[in-house]
């Protein structure tokens, strides 16, 4: 027998359902993808804000914040790419079962990487958020300077420039993140969550 086989889930007293019902929310992902400079992690802020003033817990992952901690040992070669995606999907997946609603902002390029958090959790608890802002606006925008260092060749696989990014193709929310408000892009997501009945209100 492996040291794998020898590993079995415990299941607690307290319950995914009871956290939940403690805190008097259903829980979920809102996975936000997109590319650099696309808004994601503004978007996924001035969301956040918005659900705990209407009473609701939540955590963001940001994709710079957790390369500070729980991913500081991965690079950014496709291998370590994945394995992000893959760490932060498993914390997404634990704090759903404490009851929260997390809120992610990653590019996650890939479909397939998507695709395998999605299926961490159970139907309907992830949510597709795709952040659709046109190239030449986020590069317009660079808020890190880093399109412009991808041009120059300093930086290589920089995606949307020498490596791709595979749009959503039916994303659960799309955001014309180049056409509207702030308010009115974190209204559609409020929206989207009311006919979800993750929040009550819209």
């Amino acid at each position: 027998m492996s040291e794998q086989e020898t590993i079995v889930w415990h299941q607690h007293t307290v319950t995914k359902a009871s956290r939940a019902a403690l805190k008097q929310q259903k829980p979920a992902v809102l996975w936000f993808t997109g590319l650099s400079g696309a808004g994601k992690s503004t978007i996924a802020g001035a969301l956040e804000g918005k659900l705990a003033e209407l009473g609701y817990h939540t955590y963001l992952l940001d994709g710079d914040n957790v390369r500070h901690g729980l991913c500081r040992d991965l690079g950014f070669s496709q291998q370590d790419r994945r394995e992000n995606i893959r760490r932060i999907g498993e914390l997404a997946a634990l704090m759903v079962d404490a009851g929260l609603i997390v809120l992610t902002a990653f590019i996650s390029p890939h479909r397939s990487e998507r695709d395998l958090v999605r299926h961490m959790l159970p139907e309907g608890e992830f949510i597709e958020v795709f952040v659709n802002t046109d190239l030449a606006v986020c590069e317009a925008r660079d808020p890190k300077g880093l399109y412009q260092r991808a041009r120059r060749g300093e930086i290589t696989q920089f995606t949307g420039i020498d490596s791709v990014y595979e749009a959503p193709l039916n994303p659960d929310i799309d955001l014309p993140a180049g056409e509207e408000t702030l308010d009115q892009l974190v209204q559609r997501c409020l929206e989207a969550l009311h006919q979800r009945g993750i929040v009550a209100t819209s």
